[in-house]
């Protein structure tokens, strides 16, 4: 597929006298245009769950989930893996972001990374990629050869693979077990996929990402029951948490935390159940790790 055939690298009819804009009309042209982004992602929820559910299997079997892209692509998957650990409490090997040039990339551009083909199997192949792992291939253009390449390695090890793309008809979802093709349309300042398509692909980073935590106990309602406390802020946020799914005190929940070693879904078996931390860890280890289960607290009781 030529370039210039893409959406992603079309003139925007809508915003072709931008040089000559206020600075109010300009930023509303680009709200205007951000805001066709969450469309363009509601028709792709389909493939995204389906997604989702590649990702959740994946887990369960200990396999990891592994971002790959370049440029802004590739930043958003960085951004997407590193924010895991603190919510989720996932271990940084867990979910990870691979860029094409490597993590120097992600503060100096090394935009000609991107068209090594061959640099997206080395790369996986660094990380010892395993049948049991899941790769997510982010390419705005959806013809990244260094992102191919790597879903083309994953492919024939038998690890699950994911395309995410800004193109309909991209040329790197037949490269992948589930496409999801985000049709943002031209930008705002052409060719800059940095704007709408990079807002795509943080919205689907997002929901692959939350939606497959949920799905793995990571969540009680709505709350990140496996957040770590690594601040005053989130300590904080920790005791509310507590309180807010067993009804106890904020003084109770904070003494509770201290009790389980900070850990959020202990202190909440502890409170539901009225047991010692060392017989809440019993409960969660025979619930894999499932709080609800755990804790019995029923569903819609906070």
């Amino acid at each position: 597929m030529d370039l210039q055939s893409l959406t992603t690298e079309s003139a925007n009819s809508r915003t072709s006298a931008l040089d000559t804009m206020s600075v109010p009309e300009i930023l509303f042209a680009m709200n205007d245009e951000d805001a066709l982004v969450a469309t363009a992602v509601r028709a792709e929820v389909q493939h995204i769950a389906s997604a989702v559910e590649l990702i959740v299997k994946a887990r369960g079997q200990g396999g990891r989930l592994i971002y790959m892209g370049a440029g802004t692509s590739g930043r958003i998957g960085l951004l997407d893996a590193v924010e895991c650990p603190p919510t989720f409490s996932t271990l940084p090997e867990e979910v990870q972001g691979l860029m094409a040039g490597g993590e120097g990339a992600f503060i100096r551009a090394a935009e000609g990374a991107e068209d090594q083909i061959e640099a997206g199997a080395a790369d996986l192949a660094a990380i010892t990629l395993s049948p049991q792992d899941v790769v997510v291939g982010l390419t705005a253009s959806g013809r990244t050869p260094y992102v191919m390449g790597g879903l083309d390695y994953a492919q024939g090890l038998g690890a699950a693979t994911i395309s995410v793309s800004c193109n309909p008809g991209s040329e790197v979802s037949g490269h992948a077990d589930v496409a999801i093709e985000v049709n943002t349309g031209p930008e705002v300042l052409t060719g800059s996929t940095r704007l709408k398509a990079g807002t795509a692909q943080k919205m689907v980073c997002n929901m692959l990402s939350t939606a497959s935590m949920v799905r793995t106990g990571k969540v009680l309602g709505n709350l990140m029951v496996d957040v770590m406390p690594t601040n005053v802020k989130l300590f904080d946020r920790t005791q509310r948490i507590v309180a807010a799914a067993t009804g106890a005190t904020k003084a109770d929940a904070e003494a509770t935390l201290h009790q389980a070693g900070g850990s959020v879904k202990t202190a909440i078996v502890m409170l539901a159940r009225k047991v010692s931390a060392a017989q809440a860890a019993d409960l969660l280890t025979a619930s894999a790790g499932n709080v609800r289960a755990a804790s019995g607290i029923t569903a819609g009781s906070f």
